[in-house]
């Protein structure tokens, strides 16, 4: 039988291990360079590993046992196979490393439960004060406040002293209307001149009445649903009472 029948042969899946009619010394070496480019992929190891074991199997099952697969080749593989194993044990270790590193954090939050954070994002007005802490801009003559609700829609604008560096809403609009209870979000808009020079979101307290971890990192859920990232919180303090305000 010449090459390109035992090819052929080979393709079919013909012949078990030890006879000739199945074996093909062109196709072993064409199995181990295969194995050898799925191994370096890089770009999805865990599967690059379990397919140079299935390739690897295949090549040796397969070989031609007069004339077997180069002693100085089948070491480079087995060499291979060990540097991809290696990488798939280190890439395990690291993800439980991180997994041990993000509950140490979450034991750590536990602690912020009851607490208020401050951060950009929603506060949550329940009839009570809330306090916002307002950003400023050196270069502005002129700052607005604008309050959005929870689907975006603007509820109030008013204007601000530039020295007012705190804000303690009572829930109502510039009109003095009483807004409903619920979550809303705050920016200011800067101008000189009349030109406006940016918008930047104040950042409201909320209590924090959860920590999650999540893909992202650590997320704080507030009061009223809304979530920020822990890594966005810029103060903490115990929960104040503002009624007095």
């Amino acid at each position: 039988m010449n090459q390109v029948d035992n090819a052929a042969a080979a393709q079919a899946g013909a012949g078990p291990r030890g006879t000739n009619s199945g074996s093909n010394p062109g196709a072993s070496a064409g199995a181990a360079t295969e194995a050898g480019k799925e191994a370096g992929t890089g770009t999805a190891i865990s599967g690059d590993f379990e397919t140079f074991l299935r390739m690897l199997t295949t090549q040796i099952t397969n070989q031609d046992p007069l004339d077997p697969m180069d002693s100085a080749d089948f070491a480079v593989q087995l060499a291979t196979f060990s540097g991809v194993e290696q990488q798939v044990l280190t890439n395990q270790l690291l993800e439980g490393l991180t997994a041990r590193i993000g509950a140490s954090d979450m034991v750590g939050m536990a602690g912020w439960i009851g607490k208020e954070v401050r951060a950009p994002g929603f506060g949550y007005h329940d009839g009570q004060p809330l306090q916002v802490t307002l950003p400023r801009h050196e270069a502005a003559d002129e700052a607005v406040l604008v309050i959005r609700d929870a689907g975006g829609a603007e509820v109030a604008r008013m204007s601000l002293p530039l020295s007012q560096e705190t804000l303690y809403w009572d829930g109502r609009d510039a009109a003095g209307q009483l807004l409903p209870d619920g979550n809303y979000a705050f920016e200011v808009e800067h101008f000189k001149q009349g030109e406006e020079l940016g918008v930047t979101a104040a950042q409201p307290y909320g209590r924090v009445i959860e920590a999650r971890g999540e893909a992202d990192g650590l997320m704080l859920v507030l009061e009223g649903g809304t979530s920020v990232p822990a890594s966005d919180v810029t103060a903490l303090r115990a929960a104040a009472d503002l009624s007095a305000t």
